[in-house]
């Protein structure tokens, strides 16, 4: 049995459908951050089977998964700046028990 693109793309799927769930049921921030960057890799994975499969030739799914690896990167120096910051404030790092508008 060879793995095909239809392999990749249910792998890329689940592994979306699992952050995106972690997303909209997590608590904590740090999960939260987690899930996204989960969400991220199966993009990744979606960006390098089309390229693999769609035009193996050029290197266009492998550039992009690149500037989405330092997208990822960025985003969880800013996400992890600001939980602590939160931390700092609120003693705690749970979404639903802090109200910034509330100051």
């Amino acid at each position: 049995m060879q793995v095909g693109l239809v392999h990749f793309l249910s792998l890329a799927a689940i592994l979306f459908g699992i952050g995106l769930y972690g997303v909209l049921t997590r608590r904590n921030a740090i999960g939260i951050l987690m899930c996204i960057e989960l969400m991220f890799n199966a993009v990744n994975i979606n960006f390098i089977t089309f390229a693999k499969f769609i035009t193996p030739e050029k290197l266009t799914g492998q550039v992009f998964a690149v500037f989405v690896i330092v997208i990822a990167a960025a985003e969880a120096t800013v996400g992890l700046a600001i939980v602590i910051l939160i931390y700092r404030n609120f003693k705690d790092v749970f979404i639903d028990r802090m109200n910034i508008m509330k100051w």
